[in-house]
């Protein structure tokens, strides 16, 4: 009865985060004149199509010199991995932060509890400020509240302080997180996406790999302390590299956000006339609500089509920090039923990975008499199957997209790019239920460094398919479709933390795994069910906005 009503505790926590909060806060800046929403553009017609991934545009990045591209794929893969190292190199000293600070293990689990709700939900406004102000100012700006956060945390002395600057750091990490896609999508055409973003999420991988040994070897030698210097110094160094090294990938051509949120501050300052010769203005009381919402309703935007109306004025406009309102685009993302299944999917290989991690780290402490260093070495078996399926697996998706595309001559939809996970479905729930009974059976330990070789190779393999689609069936919106996808990830793994231990006490590991096998085949499913409808229901929710607009 206990373990269930600490269940129902922390999903009852992690709904309010997810979806109270974010509605409340929706209401709030809805009423709010300088709040940001997604308008019908009042100087083009209901119709007008705008190819927005292929928008004219001032020193394209996708024209940019092969070395240039790689040394910004470089740069963001550095400042990923870092933020992804920061959620768990605290592990191995949490016994001697107990200690040093005299609190308990609930305590402690909130510092990463409170990590990791903030770092999958913050960059919500991360990427809506990148939208408007560009990448690089969000990436220096994120970056100066890691370091700070990591020199605190270095120097705290109490385990308020510490979560607190765990809330800071993590807010801080959670931007590159998020954004990267968006500007590896804005560097790279849809047709290399998944080979990059394949590259690209590789280097993260090696951050929760490498963590528990850096922190576990660090804390050895020196203190617990040693590892939040450490985090701190490669704070400094991905800073720098951004100062010096990055060249901002953003263009305001290409961003709807911008786009919409231009169209409101042009509409806010000019009277216009609408088709049924009413006037809309931005201060104009005699107008009803209703009829103002319908005239702001989001312009409609294919998926590929062949001409673009260009914004005249597009670079005219400099836009403040007040127009930026996270939760519209969000709930856009949201609307739709195909970016909902997917995000769930998503989620759900996120929570396991990061349950998996944490608990198989207290089995080879408590079952097999392991140190900090050897369990990380034991651990660092999953990255490495994680970064060979991150890499083969974005391979393959661009090579099953581009046959696919050939076969329908010439012609592609973002659902092609999920075939490829079919390949990797066959094989992760067994290696899940194999690593459950082979821990729960106490076997040697080489056959759980093969279970979580292969674990890691085949979950990753299908994130790195269904994280490409997610870019490629948002066009234009691109930035807030990973940040969507980090909060759906960051509830879900603040879900897994709470009540990895008490389950795992419950049910051991052969139960517990095997009913993660069960969830990851739910998963599958969602996924087949979004090739099967995810086009279909797409081109319904073009329709429906075509017919808001229509009204």
């Amino acid at each position: 009865m206990a373990v269930a009503s600490q269940v129902r505790i922390i999903f009852t926590i992690a709904i309010v985060c997810q979806l109270l909060l974010p509605r409340l806060c929706n209401l709030r800046v809805m009423a709010s004149p300088t709040a940001v929403s997604e308008p019908k553009t009042l100087h083009q017609k209901a119709d007008t199509a705008i190819d927005i991934e292929h928008a004219p545009v001032n020193d394209d990045p996708r024209q940019w010199s092969r070395a240039r591209k790689t040394t910004t794929l470089c740069i963001v893969s550095l400042a990923t991995m870092v933020s992804t190292l920061a959620s768990n190199i605290q592990n191995p000293s949490n016994s001697l932060i107990e200690e040093s600070l005299h609190v308990t293990s609930s305590q402690i689990s909130w510092t990463l509890a409170v990590f990791q709700i903030i770092q999958g939900n913050f960059p919500l406004l991360w990427s809506a400020a990148s939208e408007i102000k560009g990448r690089k100012p969000v990436y220096l700006v994120s970056s100066a509240l890691f370091v700070v956060g990591s020199a605190v945390l270095a120097l705290s002395k109490t385990i308020e302080v510490m979560i607190a600057m765990r809330a800071l750091q993590a807010a801080g990490s959670s931007a590159a997180i998020s954004i990267s896609a968006a500007t590896l999508a804005d560097i790279y055409d849809t047709h290399e996406r998944g080979t990059m973003m394949g590259i690209f999420y590789a280097a993260p991988l090696i951050g929760p790999a490498l963590g528990p040994i850096l922190g576990g070897s660090l804390s050895q030698d020196f203190s617990w302390r040693a590892s939040f210097y450490f985090l701190l110094i490669c704070g400094v160094v991905t800073i720098l590299s951004f100062l010096i090294l990055f060249k901002d990938t953003y263009r305001r051509g290409r961003s709807l956000t911008y786009r919409f949120a231009l169209q409101r501050l042009d509409a806010s300052k000019e009277p216009v006339q609408s088709p049924n010769e009413s006037v809309v203005a931005g201060q104009d009381s005699s107008i009803p609500v209703e009829d103002i919402e319908k005239q702001l309703q989001p312009l409609h935007v294919p998926d590929a089509t062949p001409a673009l109306i260009s914004t005249p004025g597009l670079d005219d406009f400099r836009l403040s920090i007040q127009d930026i309102n996270p939760f519209p685009p969000y709930f856009r993302i949201l609307s739709r039923k195909n970016n909902v299944v997917i995000l769930t999917a998503n989620g759900l290989v996120f929570g396991f990975s990061y349950c998996l991690s944490y608990t198989c780290a207290r089995t080879l402490a408590n079952r097999y008499g392991y140190n900090a260093f050897s369990t990380g070495l034991v651990l660092l078996c999953l990255g490495v199957g994680s970064i060979a399926g991150s890499v083969i697996g974005g391979w393959w998706s661009d090579r099953v997209l581009a046959s696919m595309k050939a076969a329908n001559g010439g012609k592609c939809y973002p659902e092609m790019r999920l075939e490829s996970s079919k390949l990797a479905m066959l094989w992760l729930p067994p290696s899940v239920i194999g690593y459950a009974w082979v821990c729960e059976k106490h076997v040697n330990v080489a056959v759980i460094c093969i279970m979580l070789v292969l674990i890691g190779f085949t979950s990753i393999w299908m994130y790195s398919g269904t994280l490409a689609y997610l870019v490629d069936a948002n066009p234009g919106r691109s930035c807030t479709a990973v940040a969507t996808n980090s909060s759906f990830r960051g509830s879900l793994a603040f879900v897994s933390v709470m009540t990895a231990v008490p389950l795992q006490d419950a049910l051991g590991d052969g139960g517990l795994y095997t009913a993660w096998a069960g969830i990851l085949v739910v998963m599958e499913l969602l996924v087949m069910l979004v090739l099967r409808k995810g086009e279909s229901w797409r081109r319904e929710s073009e329709e429906r906005e075509r017919e808001i607009l229509s009204n």
